[in-house]
């Protein structure tokens, strides 16, 4: 198996989570998947081996996304459409497990440029010049919209507690 190969799949993970996290749903992400593998095949020979190959292959992955996105005008329509779809009702009868769903959904309800930025300083590990690169942005605009996204969940933390349903009783908040 070729070294490029390899080094790829060894990064499968980080590319899979960085699409979920874009698309906010995991057939758009799979999708996404599919034509950032289709695109690097393409674009295998002009590869530079000094590059990383998780920046190219993330690189690859951020301008399909957006690509698709100038390109497809009810996308928005669709989330939206999707996101009303979405149960608000956690069936876990563990309170950690509704607050994690909380939190989740909270972090998916961030305006798209700041969950980008968030996962990959916070979940992907990247550097924030590395980040900035990635998405072509100043550093100070990647730290701010990181900021504002901590912000934003601080205040979620703060103010919002798990609601319990329970069957055949009264809702406590």
């Amino acid at each position: 198996m070729p070294k490029l190969t390899r080094d790829i799949l060894s990064i499968l993970p980080h590319l899979q989570r960085y699409a979920l996290v874009l698309s906010g749903d995991d057939g758009q992400a799979e999708d996404l998947l599919q034509e950032t593998f289709l695109r690097a095949q393409e674009g295998r020979a002009t590869f530079d081996r000094r590059r990383p190959v998780k920046l190219w292959m993330m690189s690859i992955l951020h301008n399909a996304f957006v690509d698709a996105h100038r390109s497809k005008v009810s996308r928005e329509k669709r989330e939206a459409s999707y996101a009303a779809l979405q149960n608000t009702f956690i069936d876990a009868p563990q309170e950690a497990a509704v607050h994690l769903a909380q939190v989740k959904a909270a972090f998916f309800d961030l305006p798209p440029d700041q969950r980008e930025a968030l996962h990959l300083i916070a979940v992907e590990g990247m550097s924030y010049a590395e980040a900035a690169a990635l998405l072509r942005i100043p550093q100070g605009t990647l730290m701010t919209r990181v900021s504002r996204a901590r912000a934003a969940l601080r205040a979620f933390q703060r103010g919002k507690q798990p609601v319990l349903r329970i069957i055949g009783g009264e809702h406590v908040d």
